[in-house]
């Protein structure tokens, strides 16, 4: 007996088979023809939809990855901004200078 897609022949030819079991065959390929197809077309849609979660899960990480980048710039910049920690301490240290007054010429020139 040969095998064809899970359809057991009963003899070793096909030219053997009387009409309606030519028929019968016919017919139990058409039907093991007809679930192989869709399970093909099953598991087409299982890969396509497998491919699409993992093209959102790698725009999802690229995007946390442009995110944690722009972040990292923004805290570059603010600190690049603000004033050195030393020398805002200096300039809240420093003590008022005393009040110079000027008389006479110095005062007029100091007015001009």
């Amino acid at each position: 007996m040969s095998y064809i897609a899970n359809y057991v022949f009963p003899c070793a030819s096909v030219n053997g088979l009387t009409l309606n079991q030519k028929r019968e065959a016919v017919k139990a390929l058409r039907v093991a023809i007809k679930a192989d197809m869709i399970s093909r077309k099953a598991a087409r849609a299982a890969e396509k939809a497998s491919k699409a979660r993992d093209k959102i899960a790698k725009r999802i990480a690229r995007d946390a990855k442009k995110a944690e980048r722009i972040a990292k710039l923004e805290a570059k910049l603010a600190a690049m901004k603000a004033p050195k920690v030393g020398t805002a301490a200096k300039k809240a240290a420093k003590k008022p200078s005393k009040v110079k007054i000027f008389k006479g010429e110095q005062a007029a020139q100091m007015a001009a």
